[in-house]
């Protein structure tokens, strides 16, 4: 017999920030039962996977996979990963509830992806992926399948799962196909360094090994700790760390930027007229000496300036500042607290002298034609592809413009034209 102990929280008081209570206006009773378990006590089942929420996806899990759904006893239970039928119980299982985890994220707009919350959801599927391979011999995809049944079963219930049935089926299409592609690779490599460390009589795979695994094939740390775990073999998780540490290192070293300290000739805050003008006098404000990768440059800020910063995509104005007795090249243009900041090459003979700052009209004129035609693309991408596309970034200058979005496959000539 199962004994199953929740726990019963009775909530009476909002605890304040001086760590007094105040009595709430209803008390409320949290029994931590949820939905599954309410079903499962009702219908007299031992496992919520016994009942009818889980039993149709199951069921068509068994079609496809031709394997036998066989109710063994809960996971953990007489030695977990011996039995061969557990193993196929519990791979059933896992992907019957990460189907449900991921169709429903996908339909609340939340896209799988290699950040934040989009990484969870990948990670999810691919651990579902992963089970279904390994235990239930489906080397295609085959997730994306089950949508079918879920959305049959809690449709009615969800209407966002029905009118976003299709796209939730292509998403994990194709994040199925993306990571069976390496999946393969990423397990004989894992397989040989678990050989390895049998030969030698080790039981644990070192960090490099696993931030490998995860750098090349995508294999989050807790998909190798799940496998090596199920072959009787540990990760070393703080090895794993150190080369996810000594990765970041070098980016932020390839990105370092030394600034020199401000040189400040006059006191005073900066006035944007690129407005309205793409000319105007203006002084230097103050200065600074600025090197990366090498290269040494200087950032001036001006009294009053025409120049645009770069900002929302569009690259900063190029011009020139004219002073009675020189010309200097401004090269770019880079927006920082609220402020346009001046990159140039070499530092005026005077800088105390009084400039006319001009901008290249043609390169700012053709960069916000391109500014625009980025929110114009942005929109004919949402008509053809659909309201999932968002912006993830842009990059535009008076030649070109880049539009980063998001979406779950390659977009076809068709689509583009």
């Amino acid at each position: 017999q199962v004994i199953e102990i929740w726990n019963i929280v009775f909530m009476q008081y909002n605890r304040k920030a001086d760590g007094s209570l105040e009595p709430l206006p209803m008390h409320v009773i949290d029994t931590g039962m949820g939905f599954e378990r309410l079903v499962r006590m009702l219908q007299d089942k031992h496992s919520n996977y016994d009942t009818d929420i889980f039993q149709p996806i199951i069921k068509e899990i068994e079609t496809i996979s031709g394997k036998k759904y066989g109710f063994t006893t809960p996971t953990g239970e007489n030695g977990e990963g011996k039995d061969e039928q557990e193993k196929i119980d519990i791979a059933m299982r896992v992907c019957a509830d990460h189907l449900r985890a991921v169709a429903f994220s996908i339909a609340d707009g939340q896209l799988p992806s290699n950040a934040k919350a989009g990484y969870v959801i990948r990670r999810i599927l691919r651990r579902a992926v992963r089970y279904a391979y390994t235990f239930l011999g489906q080397k295609q995809a085959f997730m994306y399948k089950l949508v079918n049944v879920l959305v049959e079963q809690m449709g009615a219930a969800f209407p966002e799962l029905p009118a976003q049935q299709e796209l939730i089926t292509r998403v994990m299409k194709e994040e199925e196909d993306s990571f069976l592609r390496t999946l393969e690779k990423g397990i004989n490599l894992l397989n040989g360094d678990m050989d390895e460390l049998k030969a030698h009589g080790e039981t644990q795979l070192d960090g490099v090994s696993a931030f490998r695994l995860f750098d090349t094939y995508g294999f989050p740390l807790d998909l190798t700790e799940l496998i090596c775990r199920e072959n009787g073999y540990t990760v070393d998780a703080a090895g794993f760390d150190e080369e996810m540490k000594k990765q970041k290192e070098r980016a932020r070293n390839a990105a370092a930027v030394e600034n020199g300290d401000w040189e400040v000739l006059q006191e005073g805050d900066q006035n944007f007229v690129g407005y309205d003008y793409t000319e105007y006098e203006c002084h230097i404000l103050r200065y600074r000496k600025v090197t990366q990768k090498k290269n040494s440059f200087y950032e001036l800020v001006l009294d009053n300036t025409p120049f645009y910063g770069e900002m929302g995509g569009q690259v900063g104005d190029k011009g020139v500042l004219v002073s009675e007795n020189e010309t200097i090249q401004v090269i770019d243009t880079k927006r920082e607290n609220n402020q346009s900041i001046h990159i140039v090459k070499e530092l005026p003979k005077d800088v105390n002298a009084d400039f006319m700052a001009c901008v290249d009209i043609e390169s700012r004129e053709g960069s916000a034609a391109n500014h625009t035609a980025t929110h114009l693309l942005d929109y004919c991408l949402k008509q053809v592809l659909g309201d999932h596309v968002e912006q993830k970034g842009s990059y535009v200058d008076k030649d070109t413009l880049r539009f980063d979005f998001s979406h779950f496959q390659k977009v076809t000539d068709e689509e583009l034209r």
